[in-house]
């Protein structure tokens, strides 16, 4: 049988203010659809199994919040990491317990808070991907066509398809300067890293088991707790003495049966605000507006973000990022936005939590 494990833990703190450590972006609408990412994530695998097969993987602090966005699942359904050990225990733990469900587990690992625009052909791709996976002993990502040089991005080095459109991955690329990226878009070799995963659950825990045993080791002692009264207990102990380690270095980087399929379905991480802009559609001077009531002159290429209640008005801006949350104003450069996440930092330290 198909699952999916929908992974929903991070903090976005890119995406600061809007998100914040007690409702990060994951629970936000950022585009403006009346529905949080999370549920729109939730809704399109809806069209790959039924909401009883869909399991989140979140810190625990935000368990309620899943249930209040996806009332359709069950406590049972919301894995609660009790600390922040990065994706690999994450993968682990979830494919332990749908091992626990279903010898035969196929399942969809995903992120939360990316964008798809083209819906139909993503489904098709991952219906593609489970197919194989169901079949084969591989290790499969969805790897995107990219559109430009991106360096905010991963990139996947492939090769020729070996069968139903299945690309052995020759290696992972870190993110690379623009003369590099150019040179990988340029060669039509390289895909963008997306993170989505595909795999049977005993598939990647043989992985784990060879490449990351640390992780393998102290999560399968708990082997006969999962799915009973005592998984949260285990976990609540096992968890953090995990390595804290991406599933990409913990297992991806190391395994040779790891394929890929070259996808285009309208995808972003969505892991900054200048991403988000890129996204929307925007004036004829290039501003994007997502919420709140915008009057601006002398003002290009710049994103605002506001109360829906509120009226902004902006006058000889160009190329900012003004988002107004309430009780924290950001008005910043674009082109700095990746100093936000540090930003963030110091004024946890001025002034503690209530603000981050």
């Amino acid at each position: 049988m198909n699952y999916i494990a929908i992974m929903a833990g991070g903090v976005g703190s890119r995406f600061w203010p809007a998100s914040r450590s007690h409702r990060p972006k994951q629970f936000l609408d950022i585009l403006g659809t009346g529905k949080s990412l999370l549920r729109m994530t939730f809704e399109r695998f809806l069209h790959i199994v039924p909401a009883s097969h869909i399991y989140i993987v979140t810190n625990a602090e935000y368990q309620s919040l899943v249930l209040e966005h996806l009332p359709e699942l069950t406590p049972q359904q919301v894995l609660c990491e009790p600390s922040r050990n990065n994706t690999a225990p994450c993968v682990a733990y979830a494919a332990m317990k749908l091992r626990g469900l279903d010898p035969d587990a196929n399942m969809v690992v995903a992120p939360s808070d990316h964008i798809i625009l083209e819906e139909k052909n993503f489904l098709n791709f991952i219906s593609q991907a489970l197919d194989y996976t169901a079949s084969h002993e591989a290790l499969l990502t969805l790897g995107i066509r990219p559109s430009r040089p991106d360096t905010g991005y991963g990139y996947i080095h492939y090769g020729a398809a070996e069968s139903q459109g299945i690309h052995p991955v020759k290696q992972f690329m870190e993110k690379p300067p623009l003369e590099q990226a150019k040179a990988f878009v340029a060669s039509g070799e390289y895909l963008w890293n997306a993170g989505i995963f595909i795999w049977r659950a005993e598939t990647v825990l043989r992985a784990f088991e060879q490449f990351s045993p640390d992780i393998y080791r102290i999560l399968d002692a708990g082997r006969s707790e999962y799915n009973t009264d005592r998984e949260q207990t285990f976990i609540d102990q096992a968890y953090p003495t995990t390595p804290s380690i991406s599933v990409d270095y913990a297992i991806m980087e190391k395994a040779t049966n790891v394929y890929t399929i070259p996808s285009s379905f309208g995808w972003s991480d969505l892991g900054t605000w200048a991403s988000l802009y890129a996204e929307l559609p925007g004036d004829e001077h290039g501003n994007v507006t997502t919420s709140g009531q915008v009057v601006a002159s002398n003002t290009r290429d710049t994103l605002i973000r506001a109360p829906k209640d509120k009226l902004v008005v902006v006058d000889g801006l160009d190329d900012y990022i003004v988002v107004d949350e309430g009780d924290v104003l950001l008005i910043f450069p674009k082109s700095k936005e990746q100093d936000i996440k540090a930003v963030n930092a110091r004024i946890s330290q001025q002034y503690g939590s209530q603000f981050s």
